[in-house]
């Protein structure tokens, strides 16, 4: 893998066509990275009856097996992108979650997929840490926004393929073996193995990228990245968290077991409320995991933390972001099961029906969204964060009217424009967090910037969407359940357009 050197003069000058190139491979990575994801989506009712799970045991299959670990892994694999070679770092989780989709096609109850889940998770952490580093160092600012959301684009062109993808695999295989297929294989599983492999192939293609040689602050001093990355390890992963806050001293040890304390005693008591122990002592592991690695970087690197967890600019616009992903992950998951209950169409229409315009919306409002960001915010500082009102606002009485008892035809359309509407938000939200950062801290905020999209929106979203229709026996009711979130995120979006100004003043902007 060759290197050259970064251009200083880019912000002046054409992007070499080459960058292009690249961010079109990254389109692809990013592309496979959410067939392998929502594939689930067109498959749970399959996986339901075969497995003989219920909504809230999807919902945390979807959601929280999957997501504590893109969080908690998403932490080092995050810095372990700013002090080695991301190209090879993204090969290798490339050919992880790949293999661990083909897995998960050999599934035979609920914990193996479940752990299955969890390996796609690891490996799909790599993704957006060394994608948006790249990115940062390939474009000058002015265009950042739109090459982020181009390679976005393969997040919602992924997601809504998936849906055809895999009905169309599923409703072929059910076809050609209707006395029972090889190995025992359901179409489900056929379906999982189909969309794993491809990833073995373009992991040898990104591996062939070259990497760019970043721009580093003189005063700088870079440590081993494998010495990083285990001391990021020890900080992150319970109980080696213990260890790691007893190295920084008596009172880093205390405030650790304060907190391991507290989030014992919540998920003790939610998990009593409501029943579900799977769900939310993982997700305190994954919550206590992420505030042992905050006090963690306090300690280690003052100046990131302040950029980061200490900046109401940076923590509003990832709280914000994250409440759009509570709800747009409910939507984008349990769209399927809900058009197949309610209207008893076959998993190859919907496919098409659902996920075809699923992509050429997420497509149309990521490409859309960044573009608008970029033009936004060479008028006014929070330009960018101005775009995530679209996907606060918006869904809200499309999800209230979608849900409810309406025509086939009707929420199809209001599918596509809940996709258009979502995904406007994503490459604006990128582009304003890694604006509010330095050079070096880009795969650090990336890797935060993520934990608001899983712990807030992944973990959260899809499960209580799952949970209320357990609950209730109304999968449109849990949905729109989900529309709880909206006031916070707007509250979190007013702090960081209040805080925006002064964080760019300190970045010399």
């Amino acid at each position: 893998m060759s290197v050259y050197q970064h251009d200083k003069a880019m912000p002046n000058r054409a992007v070499p066509p080459y960058h292009w190139y690249a961010l079109s491979i990254l389109v692809l990575v990013y592309f496979l990275n959410f067939v392998d994801r929502q594939i689930l989506s067109i498959l749970a009712n399959d996986i339901k009856a075969d497995l003989g799970l219920d909504d809230a045991d999807l919902g945390f299959l979807y959601g929280t097996a999957f997501a504590i670990f893109y969080a908690l892994f998403g932490i080092p694999l995050g810095r372990l992108a700013d002090n080695w070679h991301r190209v090879r770092l993204l090969s290798i989780g490339l050919l992880l979650w790949s293999g661990m989709t083909a897995l998960s096609g050999m599934a035979r109850n609920g914990a193996t997929l479940a752990v299955a889940r969890i390996g796609v998770g690891v490996g799909e952490a790599t993704a957006n840490p060394c994608a948006y580093s790249l990115i940062g160092d390939w474009f000058p600012k002015r265009l950042r926004g739109t090459a982020i959301g181009i390679y976005s684009s393969g997040l919602f062109v992924g997601s809504g393929l998936s849906l055809l993808i895999g009905g169309t695999v599923v409703e072929k295989w059910n076809s050609a073996f209707p006395g029972g297929a090889p190995l025992g294989l359901a179409g489900w599983q056929a379906a999982f193995l189909a969309v794993g492999l491809p990833g073995v192939i373009l992991a040898a293609v990104v591996m062939s990228l070259r990497e760019p040689v970043r721009p580093q602050p003189a005063e700088r001093i870079k440590a081993s990245p494998w010495l990083v990355l285990l001391q990021d390890c020890i900080d992150v992963i319970p109980p080696l968290t213990l260890i790691g806050a007893a190295k920084r001293g008596r009172r880093a040890l205390l405030g650790n077991c304060a907190s391991l304390a507290g989030v014992v005693l919540l998920a003790w008591l939610v998990s009593f409320l409501t029943g579900n122990q799977e769900q939310f002592w993982l997700l305190g592991l994954g919550v206590y995991a992420v505030m042992s690695w905050a006090m963690a970087l306090k300690h280690r690197d003052a100046e990131t933390f302040r950029f980061t967890w200490g900046s109401p600019a940076f923590m509003g616009i990832v709280v914000a972001y994250g409440a759009i992903c509570f709800v747009g992950y409910s939507v984008t998951y349990w769209a399927a099961p809900f058009a197949e209950r309610s209207f008893a169409v076959d998993k190859a229409t919907l496919g098409w029906m659902l996920g075809a315009p699923a992509a050429v919306g997420g497509f149309l409002g990521v490409i859309g969204g960044g573009r608008l960001a970029d033009i936004l915010a060479r008028r006014i500082p929070i330009g960018r964060a101005m775009v995530l009102l679209i996907g606060l606002l918006v869904p809200v009485p499309l999800i209230l009217i979608g849900y409810g008892h309406v025509s086939a035809t009707t929420f199809y359309i209001i599918s596509f424009l809940l996709q258009l509407a979502t995904s406007t938000a994503l490459s604006a939200s990128a582009a304003a967090s890694q604006s509010l950062v330095k050079p070096h801290m880009r795969g650090t905020a990336t890797a935060i910037f993520l934990i608001g999209t899983t712990l807030i929106g992944l973990s959260l979203g899809p499960f209580t969407a799952g949970y209320v229709s357990t609950a209730t026996g109304a999968l449109g009711l849990g949905v729109k359940a989900t529309l709880v979130a909206v006031p916070f995120g707007l509250l979190a979006l007013f702090i960081a357009c209040q805080s925006i100004p002064k964080t760019a003043r300190q970045l010399g902007e």
